[in-house]
């Protein structure tokens, strides 16, 4: 058969169906092999039994035959024609293993006709080389054929038809027997069309003499036994098929003694005693610690003179029974007393300074600095500081080993002789942000006009906002804008301009500057922030009086009289004798405390008329007064009465308006005439 991948189950006995019929597992192969030589689809094979592995066994076992048999085509298409490339069309996964079957049983047929090895070492895939050694070996075996028993021929003196077999007629896929008929290799068998061969499966039919612990491979015409994966002692194998240490420490499966420690190595472990000796002392085998005699080594731990004591965990060194006194030393030997050369070594007893050995003592020479203490026999350092207080240094003195140091204040320098202190100019370094004055150990900072020094840190100079300061909306007249250092004052973006002094806003004149856009029928009259085109008729029967100006001032008044045409009795009744216009540009008053007088309305009469006529001027509001924000009181000024219109509520701009008023002359309780002034009034939205 053509080498297929094989499945093997190691399932033997009965299949036990949910509630069906039992079948054996080779009953179960023998339908999926017999379906698969039907060539039916294997994925879709109608079930014998309930069982999960029952149906398992029944598909597998028709795969194997039907890829046997696409196999088993390719490798007789490469034997017979000898080339795979153009005989199998098309991208199939039946035409893929046909066509992979033909080429590497090529590349068996090639190795065997160049004499090399059938078992080659070409990293190809499973079931390539099992096909590529197989056409191998079948070029080998063709002149040592060897039949089965069962298939065992008669010779050619009992076989008298054996020329069949010679001449070729019989067409015996592997060999041919007597009276022309073909037999297989061992380890094949016959095919229905009793020619051709197919390999025996040992493994699927249990044939197999493997051992435990191997399992069953197949090849064709044989099989053989392959060792399961061992990972060896203290290793296991994973499910990824990898070796995996085994923690006999973790998992309890060590030998160590309750007084040792296990601990885990790789494929081992070792026991290690849980209680460590400590100096002087060696663990033996069973973990105890056995005190270790300094005294026996070979090199005594004591110098000479000295005797050793060993002690449980240590030794003491004890001096032999001859004292020697102060200064003085045993000799190697032990048994003389001899003077200590103290003034010895790089530093000697003096740590650097002069030293004169003497007889059982020394004398330390001490440099300039330092005195001797003949107490501790050492140079100890002088405080300069301490025994001159206010004599070397003019400010501060600080005590240096063997010397002594000067230091200054804070804004002083050391001077040239090392004493005394100079001032520092600190301004030369610049430490304040604007402007800077040196003082004597010190320095001041200051700013220059519009900053003023930070109280942080009295260093940095910050900008005032003069806007901000609690005069500063009176500042300037509309708007302030803060700068660095300073501020500039803005007026509105029309009718107004800055005046000189850079912080009122003054009216701009149209009617002066010509930028107005009134007509030549019309008086150009100036108010606070603009102006306005006005332009007064008189009503019927009434004329102007005095002539049109092409400019209207706060003190001109346009006067009409009245004119009646001849026999006009209505007219000549009418009381009213005028009807004048004036008009008055107004700010909005910021701090609105008392009335304004606004308007005055002068009479021809006198303040003292006779006794013996009895009138009076009575005014009087008639129109335009709105929220009653305007009243009218009678006065005598230089003996003529007048009348005076006062503003006795706040209004806010921008705001228009027209304030009729009467000037009624009454004698006798009757009013005799009248004059009407309208007052057009322009209040601007700002204060200046």
């Amino acid at each position: 058969m053509g080498p297929g991948i094989v499945i093997l189950f190691s399932l033997f006995g009965v299949l036990n169906g949910q509630g069906g019929k039992q079948m054996s597992i080779e009953e179960c192969c023998k339908d999926g092999r017999d379906r698969g030589v039907d060539n039916q689809d294997c994925t879709a094979l109608p079930l014998i039994s309930e069982s999960t592995t029952c149906r398992i066994v029944q598909e597998q076992c028709c795969a194997t035959v039907l890829e046997d048999t696409i196999c088993t085509n390719g490798i007789n298409m490469a034997k017979d024609q000898g080339g795979c490339d153009t005989q199998f069309p098309g991208s199939t996964c039946e035409t893929k293993t046909a066509k992979m079957c033909c080429d590497c049983c090529l590349l068996g047929r090639a190795a065997q006709e160049k004499g090399l090895p059938c078992d080659h070492s070409l990293s190809l895939g499973y079931q390539c080389g099992l096909v590529s050694r197989a056409c191998c070996d079948d070029g080998v075996k063709t002149n040592t054929l060897v039949p089965d028993k069962d298939n065992e021929a008669l010779t050619g003196k009992d076989n008298p038809l054996l020329n069949e077999c010679s001449n070729g007629l019989a067409k015996c896929a592997q060999e041919c027997v007597g009276n022309g008929t073909c037999a297989c290799f061992k380890g094949y068998k016959l095919k229905p069309d009793g020619k051709n061969c197919e390999d025996i499966n040992e493994c699927l039919l249990g044939a197999s003499n493997c051992r435990g612990g191997e399992r069953c491979i197949n090849t064709l015409g044989s099989f053989r036994c392959q060792r399961e994966v061992s990972c060896g002692t203290g290793y296991e194998l994973t499910d990824s098929n990898n070796c995996k240490d085994i923690d006999e420490c973790e998992s309890g499966t060590h030998n160590c003694a309750p007084d040792f420690m296990c601990q885990n190595t790789q494929g081992s472990f070792r026991c290690r005693p849980k209680n460590q000796c400590g100096d002087g002392y060696i663990q033996d085998a069973l973990g105890s610690c056995i005190d270790i005699n300094e005294c026996l080594a070979q090199t005594g731990p004591c110098h000479p003179g000295q005797s050793c004591m060993n002690t449980v965990g240590s030794f003491t060194c004890q001096r032999n029974s001859v004292n020697c006194g102060r200064g003085y030393h045993l000799n190697d030997n032990g048994n003389r007393c001899v003077d200590i050369d103290e003034c010895k070594g790089p530093d000697g007893a003096c740590a650097g300074h002069g030293c004169i050995n003497l007889v059982g003592s020394f004398r330390c020479e001490c440099k300039v600095g330092f005195i001797f203490n003949s107490i501790s026999r050492v140079c100890e350092d002088i405080n300069e500081c301490r025994h001159y207080p206010g004599r070397l240094c003019a400010h501060k003195c600080e005590n240096a080993v063997g010397s002594y140091k000067c230091s200054c204040t804070q804004g002083f320098k050391l001077a040239s002789d090392g004493r005394n202190c100079d001032d520092l100019n600190e301004c030369e370094s610049s430490p304040c942000s604007q402007e800077c004055a040196n003082v004597y150990g010190s320095y001041q900072c200051y700013c220059r006009r519009g900053y003023q020094l930070s109280d942080r840190d009295g260093i940095n100079c910050e900008d005032i906002d003069e806007c901000a300061l609690p005069t500063g909306g009176h500042i300037c007249s509309y708007r302030c804008h803060n700068t660095p250092g300073s501020f500039h004052c803005n007026c509105p973006a029309t009718g107004y301009t800055l005046a000189p002094n850079g912080r009122s806003c003054q009216d701009v004149d149209e009617c002066v500057t010509g930028t107005h856009t009134c007509s030549e029928t019309e008086s150009c009259f100036n108010v606070q922030g603009g102006f306005r085109c006005l332009s007064f008729e008189c009503p019927p029967n009434y004329r102007r009086a005095g002539e049109n100006r092409a400019r209207v001032e706060r003190s001109d008044t346009v006067r009409c009289v009245k004119s009646c045409q001849p026999n006009d009795i209505s007219c000549v009744l009418d009381p009213v004798h005028s009807v004048s216009h004036t008009v008055i540009s107004m700010p909005t008053f910021r701090e609105f405390t008392r009335p304004e007088e606004i308007v005055f309305l002068r009479t021809m009469s006198l303040a003292h008329s006779s006794p013996h006529i009895s009138s009076d001027i009575v005014f009087d509001i008639l129109e335009g007064n709105v929220q009653n924000s305007f009243d009218i009181v009678k006065r005598q000024e230089h003996g003529i009465i007048v009348g005076v219109v006062r503003q006795v509520k706040p209004l806010i701009g921008p705001l228009n308006m027209v304030l009729k008023l009467a000037m009624n002359y009454v004698t006798s309780g009757v009013v005799s005439h009248r004059n009407i002034v309208s007052v057009h009034i322009f209040v601007s939205e700002f204060w200046f």
